[in-house]
């Protein structure tokens, strides 16, 4: 039970990689280095391995880093302009980040093998994926519409949802996993009405 609820931590924080890559890292990292949400997922794996000091989203020097890097992204998002060339860099970033996060909440039968990150990437890396893409064409939708000018609408939602969707993995992993799946549902949901629509264009066309 334990090992099911680590692992929906891991694709609660990497669903959130899809709406800022290094607001999820750098809160799982603040969570390592001071503890908090390690009472949520204690129990049946080592969590000293997995949220302690002495591992290396643990290391307070990493943690600085990637507090300085979130500070840097979300800045960059109310650029104008910016945030769009910015999406098209995001979507990998998103995607390996969101493999390295659910790979670290794997059990731990899979730890030496490389069917972690197998399933890191598939799991991980494809809902992050999923989502940065929703959040790219929501972005180019508000750049057609209204110049730009609602951009900084989207980018503040987008960054909402990524604290949300994080807090929610490392405290109510469960809870995350349950929004998760809605959010993959919208996206999915959202993309394929996004081509349908392109197709109908070209058909006219």
């Amino acid at each position: 039970m334990n090992e099911i609820i680590a692992l929906l931590a891991g694709i609660g924080l990497a669903a959130a990689c899809g709406f800022r890559v290094f607001v999820p890292l750098f809160m799982a990292s603040l969570a390592a280095n001071t503890g908090i949400g390690a009472e949520f997922l204690g129990g049946g794996f080592d969590v000293e391995a997995l949220l302690g000091q002495h591992h290396w989203l643990g290391s307070t020097p990493v943690t600085l880093a990637l507090g300085v890097a979130t500070v840097l992204e979300i800045g960059s998002y109310y650029i104008p302009w910016l945030d769009n060339t910015l999406d098209s860099i995001a979507t990998p970033a998103a995607v390996l980040a969101g493999t390295l996060l659910s790979g670290e909440f794997m059990p731990e039968l899979l730890d030496d093998t490389a069917l972690k990150w197998i399933l890191g990437a598939i799991i991980g890396g494809g809902t992050a994926g999923i989502v940065q893409i929703s959040t790219v064409v929501a972005r180019g939708t508000s750049t057609a519409t209204t110049g730009g000018v609602g951009n900084p609408a989207v980018s503040t939602a987008e960054l909402g949802g990524s604290v949300l969707t994080a807090s929610l993995a490392i405290v109510l992993p469960v809870v995350a996993g349950i929004l998760v799946l809605c959010l993959v549902f919208y996206a999915v949901r959202l993309l394929l009405r996004r081509l349908r629509r392109s197709s109908n264009q070209m058909d006219a066309g």
